[in-house]
């Protein structure tokens, strides 16, 4: 009876480490989504912003064609730093910043980023909770006979972990 409990327990960490992982696919998806129409209303006022656009386009397809959970994690992060210079462009375009359009689908991918940022965070608590239960006793003899595998934490990339340097 005991070994049934830790089974359907562990059963149901796993289920909820897959469902925090859709959930930051969800989110993934929105923002895949949502680029094109920004990329189409920026291009329409900043045409000679042409690496951009080519860097922004390329990451993002870099997300949909990831494999892994840390691929995915990785060309996200790419996504979200190709999208820096992406903004910084309405900048030089007074009339682009006042337009409606581009201020709501700025303000769609901010809040799609916010949630993709609290989903990851999310993701791995549940994976450190699943992890930590198949590796301590008794629940480990259980994991290691039905075959439960430790998960893998989203990390952020080398590049992003220093400190941005800020210059006047």
């Amino acid at each position: 009876m005991l070994f049934i409990i830790m089974y359907n327990e562990l059963i149901k960490q796993r289920n909820r480490v897959e469902n925090a992982w859709a959930q930051i696919e969800v989110q993934l998806k929105k923002r895949h989504d949502l680029i094109p129409n920004l990329l189409e209303t920026v291009k329409g006022y900043a045409k000679h912003e042409k690496t951009i656009f080519e860097n922004v386009t390329k990451a993002r397809a870099a997300v949909m064609s990831a494999d892994s959970v840390n691929e995915t994690a990785e060309a996200s992060s790419y996504l979200s730093s190709t999208l820096k210079p992406l903004f910084a462009v309405a900048e030089n375009y007074p009339e682009l910043k006042a337009s409606q359009n581009f201020i709501q689908l700025q303000q769609d991918l901010i809040e799609t980023e916010t949630k993709i940022v609290y989903a990851r965070q999310f993701y791995n608590d549940t994976v450190m909770k699943y992890n930590i239960s198949i590796q301590t006793i008794p629940k480990n003899i259980v994991a290691s006979l039905m075959g439960f595998r430790k998960k893998d934490l989203l990390e952020i990339p080398q590049a992003e972990r220093e400190v941005p340097k800020i210059e006047f």
